[in-house]
């Protein structure tokens, strides 16, 4: 379980306390805070969290990683920290219903595919229904196999189903049993993915975030679009993964990662 972390204790407790609620597969949990005065372990929620997974058995690691130099340049220290076949980055601000890690690492074995990911569900929005945004999704029917997806492709166009909640809507109109799991097409997915390690080694990792300036965002999209071009990936329905709302600690979005790094659609 891979957590970057950067100010917000109250979400991070939150977090934790999803964490906490999960019974199998065994994990372990390294939190890489970059919070430039006080740790955001010091917080009393957020140490008490902490307290409650040590005493389940699980190993909590609390790094201070500094300066900030960028997500993907955080992400990849992550990476180099764990040696588990299956990490999980998880945001600072999702709350994972229980049994959810189950069920992402069944889905994960089960299909062989580089990874999946629970889009996080902003459930303020369950009332906000957009049809529109849901008609892209598409089930996976046999294996996940490779895609290639850049900027202006068809398949890009499925960002839109992981807006607002229209996952717990697509969700609703599916019969899933209790339990289970259905894998579909994504473009990409965003503060919850489990990655089989090897898989995300062997296309870089992060080790783009030198090519980056610190302000970036879109470095988990590309990473996932390399490990999607040799291995695939999916989304798993239901999520899960709730999404806190917090106010984001990345306010400039200006570039993203992956237009710099694989170039525009014009000279791709």
């Amino acid at each position: 379980m891979l957590i970057p972390a950067y100010e917000r204790p109250a979400e991070l407790a939150v977090t934790l306390s999803g964490l906490a609620g999960q019974r199998v597969p065994d994990f372990s949990v390294i939190i890489s805070d970059q919070t430039e005065d006080h740790p955001v372990w010091s917080q009393a929620s957020v140490a008490a969290m902490v307290r409650v997974l040590r005493a389940q058995g699980r190993r909590v690691r609390l790094e201070r990683h500094q300066p900030r130099r960028g997500m993907a340049e955080q992400r990849q220290f992550l990476l180099e920290q764990s040696s588990a076949p299956y990490v999980l980055f998880l945001d600072s601000d999702v709350w994972l219903e229980p049994d959810q890690l189950r069920r992402l690492h069944e889905a994960l074995v089960e299909s062989g595919c580089g990874f999946v990911g629970a889009a996080v569900q902003g459930l303020s929005y369950l009332a906000d229904d957009r049809p529109r945004e849901r008609a892209v999704f598409e089930p996976w029917r046999g294996p996940v196999h490779p895609e290639k997806i850049r900027r202006g492709d068809p398949a890009f166009e499925r960002w839109t189903l992981h807006n607002a909640a229209n996952l717990a809507q697509v969700a609703a109109e599916h019969d899933v049993p209790e339990g289970h799991w259905l894998l579909y097409k994504v473009a990409w997915v965003g503060a919850c993915v489990m990655f089989r390690r090897e898989a995300l080694v062997a296309c870089g990792g992060f080790r783009f975030w030198n090519d980056l300036p610190d302000d970036h965002t879109g470095e988990d999209v590309l990473a996932e679009w390399r490990v999607m071009e040799r291995w695939g990936g999916a989304g798993i329905l239901p999520s899960g993964a709730v999404h806190l709302e917090a106010e984001t600690t990345l306010p400039g979005r200006s570039v993203d990662a992956f237009d710099v790094v694989l170039g525009s659609p014009a000279t791709d």
